[in-house]
């Protein structure tokens, strides 16, 4: 019995760090969020896509810790980190490569999205020949800008002609991954536009690319 107890024992050392080998070879070098639900994510590890529950680790070792609408809190490569939807991170994780967004047409061929301006939500239009994030007088009341006291008194063109406005500047402009911060905008006078433009200086600050019928907004140069 002595002859084939000692040969295990030999072997197992080999085991254990050919184990560990393998653990290591399995390190991440690219995390992208794809879908946020309650403790449940979507995300996409070296370019493979997993669904990830609160608790329940991936082959390559990734644990979702939580997550919401806001982002997820992921335990990868030893660090636990929290991460926003459309982010993609590479490297030490310490710093976001890209931040992209995906825009679908419509039926009627416009790119309408959800966003944000200082913190609440609002319906978004992609409008290239807008100079400025335009707001009509009613939404900008809803979102709670200080126009009167904050902004300049102006006079913009619109399709049905000239109106009154207020030149501004937003604090905050976020669709989706993409956060800017001191944004120019305008507001107008009355119910119109209906839904916020999100104009030039907002996309000009960020990369456009279109792929079939999506938008793509990412923070690359």
């Amino acid at each position: 019995m002595n002859i084939h107890f000692i040969p295990r024992l030999v072997l197992l050392p080999a085991v254990v760090i050919a184990v560990a080998v393998s653990g290591a070879a399995l390190a991440v070098e690219r995390l992208k969020v794809m879908a946020l639900f309650p403790d449940k994510a979507m995300v996409e590890l070296d370019g493979t896509r997993r669904f990830l529950r609160a608790g329940e680790p991936s082959p390559e070792g990734v644990v979702l810790i939580s997550a919401n609408a806001r982002g997820a809190v992921i335990e990868m490569n030893g660090r636990r980190e929290e991460y926003q939807l459309g982010a993609s991170y590479g490297g030490n994780f310490a710093e976001t490569a890209v931040r992209e967004v995906r825009i679908p047409r419509n039926r009627q061929g416009a790119f309408l999205t959800l966003g944000s301006i200082n913190g609440r939500s609002t319906e978004m239009l992609v409008d290239t020949g807008a100079s400025s994030v335009a707001m009509s007088e009613v939404e900008a009341k809803r979102l709670g800008i200080p126009y009167r006291l904050n902004g300049m008194k102006s006079t913009v063109r619109t399709a049905s002609g000239f109106a009154n406005a207020y030149q501004i500047t937003l604090a905050n402009v976020q669709v989706g991954a993409i956060e800017l911060t001191n944004v120019d905008g305008v507001v107008v006078k009355g119910d119109s536009p209906r839904e916020v433009l999100l104009g030039m200086s907002f996309l000009k600050r960020v990369k456009m690319d279109v792929e079939g019928s999506v938008l793509v907004l990412s923070n690359q140069p």
